[in-house]
């Protein structure tokens, strides 16, 4: 497997010289392409590197230990760098998910739980767009429809790198372990009696796709023109810019009415097929590798739930890895990272066990 590295080491040498290339310099599209391409391979490179040498440096070690016994000392901690070195090494070169460098939609929808549920979700929003904020992400509210006590329905969020990210640290990268059920503990603002009630929000992530990734034929859409309307129905709105558009062929149903403009809700419930759309082409390619879309469900049933957040004890658990701490309140204010993490370590540790059973 370590062999296969030297492959991606001349082809990142291969990127290096193009990108020096005035011809490509001059043509955007590649540039960006072969930019993305060089970027991901630096770490394994890099990676690649440390292992020739710690390779070398205990190599060297043990012939000069024939001759000098001081340097028979230096070789236990050789031999721990070397397979650090090589353990960090395999893990670069097990395949990674093709998705993992695009952006996401991200949809949040009240489930079980009435007008609780639907004010979580707004927690949860809030919560994904601070932890946005602190990643350097762009975020985009696409769509949203609020509760009467001022939480959502349902809502969708656009969440973009900003230039060309690391690998696995772009927004699929990072949230796609994010869709699912999560469960909520706490006294609701509706409670009179103080008694803490359990409700559920659902999370889906989709990566976004290109407009030319996403063959969408006008004959196979319908398109729809409402009235925006608020909280209780109240319109909000003196004009049918309101737009919901149904792909024919799978029945998919995408409706837009944040924005004034038909022609911008309109573009938006595009992007939100699209990212649908490419989901399912994704799914349909991947069937037999669960990881590909670990933990997402399509229902916000209790039962399904990816993760708890118990406000009384200020805990919250993950209940696909294990992870517990208790700051809740760090977390939904945007500190997720240390909770994606033992997911993305769980996918890793599945990816790396995978290849060794081979």
């Amino acid at each position: 497997m370590l062999e296969s590295a030297e492959a991606l080491v001349a082809e990142h040498a291969a990127l290096e010289r193009e990108l020096a290339d005035p011809e490509v310099a001059s043509d955007p599209d590649r540039s960006r392409e072969v930019a993305k391409r060089y970027a991901a391979l630096g770490p394994t490179v890099a990676a690649h590197a440390a292992w020739t040498a710690a390779r070398d440096d205990l190599g060297a070690a043990r012939e000069l230990a024939r001759e000098d016994a001081a340097f028979a000392e230096e070789v236990p901690a050789l031999e721990a760098t070397l397979a650090a070195a090589e353990d960090r090494l395999r893990r670069l070169l097990v395949p990674r998910d093709p998705e993992d460098d695009r952006d996401v939609i991200l949809e949040v929808k009240a489930g079980e739980g009435g007008e609780e549920s639907a004010l979580f979700a707004g927690d949860l929003l809030r919560m994904y767009l601070r932890h946005a904020e602190r990643r350097g992400w762009r975020t985009e509210v696409l769509d949203a429809t609020e509760s009467d006590l001022g939480g959502y329905k349902d809502v969708r969020v656009s969440v973009k790198s900003r230039g060309v990210p690391q690998p696995g640290e772009a927004p699929w990268a990072r949230l796609k372990f994010e869709g699912g059920v999560h469960r909520v503990q706490r006294v609701p603002v509706t409670e009179s009696q103080g008694r803490i009630h359990t409700s559920a929000a659902g999370v889906w992530v989709m990566p976004e796709a290109e407009e030319v990734e996403v063959t969408i034929e006008p004959n196979d859409l319908r398109i729809d023109v409402f009235r925006s309307s608020g909280p209780g129905g109240q319109s909000v709105n003196t004009t049918d810019s309101a737009v919901r558009i149904t792909h024919l062929p799978t029945g998919l149903v995408v409706s837009c009415q944040n924005e004034k403009s038909q022609l911008q809700n309109r573009e938006a419930a595009l992007r939100v097929l699209r990212a649908r759309l490419h989901q399912q082409a994704m799914e349909a390619r991947h069937a037999a590798d669960a990881s590909i879309r670990a933990g997402q469900v399509r229902t916000v049933d209790r039962s399904e739930r990816i993760r708890t957040y118990n406000y009384p004890e200020n805990r919250i658990s993950d209940h696909r890895t294990g992870y517990k701490a208790h700051n809740l309140d760090a977390v939904l204010d945007g500190d997720l990272d240390p909770v994606v993490q033992s997911a993305v370590d769980a996918d890793e540790a599945a990816r790396v066990a995978a290849i060794a059973d081979r």
